[in-house]
């Protein structure tokens, strides 16, 4: 498997999944740099890079589902819808079904900040927050919160503190 060509082909069905909705790509997009960031910078293997950089890419999956189910996109109900939408995306890119598996776990969990058990969750966990924490306007405190009881890897906290200027 091209995992280069995997990652581009996933890109643009995100794209075409949240059509028209720039903010959300733009989302998805920042948060799939960050991800592939911090595992290049933790010296993740190659496949467990894959893993985490798909897993950012469909993490917010789950919005739109949950918009037009519930009316609302909590955290909670992102993680609730968003693994069945993941699951044919995937499937229809020849993923190995434990890959698809772990993803769609991912991404039922990335707003779950307890029982993080691999690397591959804790850095799609930071990816996020370092886009949110922006994104949401989040002030000084709020991301020195975040820092201390979030952020676990090295990499991760190293650009927290490096890009929102906290120690």
């Amino acid at each position: 498997m091209d995992t280069a060509k995997t990652i581009d082909t996933l890109t643009l069905k995100m794209f075409a999944f949240n059509a028209g909705d720039a903010k959300r790509i733009q989302h998805l997009m920042k948060v799939h740099r960050f991800a592939q960031l911090i595992a290049r910078m933790e010296g993740l293997d190659t496949h467990t890079r894959f893993v985490v950089e798909c897993a950012a890419l469909v993490h917010d999956i789950g919005i739109r589902p949950a918009e037009a189910k519930y009316g609302s996109c909590t955290g909670k109900l992102q993680e609730q819808e968003g693994p069945a939408y993941a699951r044919p995306m995937l499937e229809e890119l020849g993923l190995d079904a434990a890959d698809i598996d772990r993803i769609c776990y991912l991404v039922g969990h990335h707003h779950t900040y307890t029982g993080i058990d691999w690397a591959d969750y804790q850095i799609l966990v930071e990816a996020d927050f370092l886009v949110n924490l922006y994104e949401d306007g989040v002030g000084a405190d709020g991301v020195r919160h975040a820092l201390d009881t979030i952020f676990r890897t090295k990499a991760g906290r190293d650009l927290c503190t490096e890009i929102y200027g906290v120690q």
